[in-house]
């Protein structure tokens, strides 16, 4: 039998989603866009508080879950209460992907430790998602982004020389946490799922740190054969040049990168300075790099006389990498992130209309995901439906769990 193309590439996947805030749900939420069925687990008393997290606010809504709660079933369950715990076996039964981010010891706490969930399903893969992962001296500590972006040498690349490293505006490290654990899902459930596999799923630690670590580019190496300590570039990184941030006649900044040998002839030319390329001191890559502060000023000036758009236009047609430094607002009428559905509507039933949102990466040519519906506006949305469906309980056994506070 063959897939149908219209199916998405994650179908027959479960997954039940634990934990809160923003890496285990990035994790949950890219796993569904991609078509599989994550039920997100809250408890009756202490729904995620991604639900009141992002800075616009409209009518007591915020935006951050209407995001990262897209495409999931939401069902209220307390997993410290025995009965609690019962039912969250039987669904773990049910389920290919658990992912949870609480402090590491809490699952084993509460009596639901890899070992527990293995023994009711072997096939189960088990997404850990903590600030320092599972083991080490750290381990017990909580995790934020902004400190793992910290401990693990990311921040101090950020800013200016001699200040202090500012952080982006965004929680980067829950994010690529959340990635990270996604990656580590597919690749366990492709383990399980091989030929001559055991069929036997396993545990994926992820941890906040160590995911900021890893795209810390060759700074490790070159510090461990050289004892160079690679510190913050501001506007641009040291030694490629000129790739840089450029203010326009208008005021507005414009990236002009054309480090590469080739492109920065292009670039002479469009200057009306093509001897530029010859000259001793910019001929070549390593050469742009030691005098990066003299190349810099010459393009900053040149640019300095024209409208952002017009020298857009003038560059793109000599064939030199550009583009704008957009807001959101610009953003959101960007011909290109238009054109392959990169800004699309989320039906969001607290508000009862429809907002843009991010689409789905990567593209799938075959079996694409998409954004079924926005984040489930009220805790409990699909008890009844999940555990109707999964569990076979009837309306008296659903009254009697709702009455004794597990859901």
């Amino acid at each position: 039998m063959h897939d149908d193309e219209n199916t998405p590439a994650l179908h027959g996947v479960r997954v039940l989603e634990l934990g809160t805030l923003i890496a285990g749900p990035f994790c949950g939420r890219l796993l569904a866009d991609h078509g599989a069925d994550v039920v997100k687990v809250e408890a009756p008393d202490r729904p995620d508080p991604l639900r009141d997290w992002g800075q616009a606010e409209l009518d007591g809504h915020h935006f951050f879950w209407t995001v990262h709660a897209r495409g999931k079933r939401c069902i209220t369950l307390d997993l410290r209460r025995p009965r609690g715990r019962e039912v969250f076996l039987d669904l773990v039964e049910h389920a290919d992907v658990v992912v949870e981010s609480f402090r590491p010891g809490t699952l084993e706490k509460w009596g639901l430790g890899p070992d527990v969930l293995a023994e009711r399903n072997p096939r189960l893969v088990l997404a850990r998602v903590s600030g320092y992962g599972q083991t080490g001296p750290h381990s017990s500590r909580p995790g934020y982004a902004s400190v793992a972006e910290a401990v693990s040498g990311m921040r101090h690349l950020n800013g200016f020389p001699g200040g202090p490293p500012p952080r982006a505006a965004l929680s980067i490290g829950d994010s690529l946490a959340g990635m990270f654990a996604v990656q580590g899902v597919l690749t366990a459930l492709w383990s399980r799922d091989r030929p001559g596999s055991d069929g036997r799923g396993q545990v994926v630690d992820v941890s906040l740190a160590e995911s900021c670590l890893a795209l810390l580019e060759s700074t490790i190496p070159d510090y461990s054969a050289t004892g160079l300590v690679r510190g913050p570039g501001g506007t641009r990184l040291d030694g490629l040049a000129p790739s840089n941030l450029y203010r326009c006649a208008d005021d507005r900044w414009l990236i002009i990168a054309a480090n590469q040998d080739t492109v920065f002839g292009r670039l002479c030319t469009a200057m009306g300075r093509p001897g530029l390329a010859e000259d001793p001191r910019f001929a070549t890559h390593t050469a742009r790099g030691r005098h990066q502060d003299d190349i810099d000023a010459i393009v900053a000036d040149w640019a300095a006389g024209h409208d952002a758009d017009a020298l857009t236009a003038l560059l793109e047609s000599a064939g030199v990498v550009v583009g704008p430094v957009n807001t959101v607002a610009d953003v959101v009428t960007d011909p290109q992130f238009r054109a392959r559905d990169m800004l699309v509507p989320h039906r969001d039933e607290a508000i009862g209309r429809d907002v843009l949102g991010p689409g789905v990466v990567p593209k799938l040519s075959r079996t694409p995901g998409s954004v079924r519906w926005a984040g489930p506006p009220r805790p409990g949305t699909h008890t009844a439906e999940v555990l109707t469906e999964l569990l076979g309980l009837d309306a008296a056994q659903l009254d009697a769990l709702a009455a004794e506070n597990v859901t």
